[in-house]
């Protein structure tokens, strides 16, 4: 009795273990954009653009910014092995001065956690 509960512990164990083989891994074009220098009041938007380079749907689950003045917008929908996805950010170029901030991305990739950077500065306009 004792081997037979082994062997089926055994064989669940393995189970599992190939059960969890297949992972969405994400992998960004690039993990910081840089604004440069732009003017006040300039388009702030800018795109992460990422593919799922994994064998599972990946899903972002939560993408959030270190201020408020950075709007992050993520993919509603599974993004699937080999297909690309993007995540939209939005910075208020209204705030003259240098642009340091972090967005994290929460997914169910290999590497769950994320960290992307964006950078440059506003410029007011001259003559102003």
């Amino acid at each position: 009795m004792k081997k037979l509960v082994l062997v089926l512990f055994v064989g669940l164990l393995g189970f599992s273990l190939t059960a969890q083989d297949k992972a969405a891994k994400i992998k960004f074009k690039t993990e910081t954009v840089d604004y440069g220098e732009i003017e006040k009041g300039a388009d702030g938007i800018r795109i992460f653009e990422f593919t799922n380079t994994g064998d599972a749907p990946l899903i972002i689950s939560k993408v959030s910014s270190s201020c408020g003045c950075t709007i992050p917008k993520k993919p509603e929908d599974p993004i699937l092995p080999g297909k690309t996805g993007e995540i939209q950010v939005k910075y208020d170029t209204n705030r003259v001065g240098p642009i340091r901030k972090a967005i994290t991305v929460i997914s169910n990739a290999d590497t769950p956690t994320k960290v992307l950077k964006i950078k440059g500065e506003i410029k007011a306009p001259e003559g102003r």
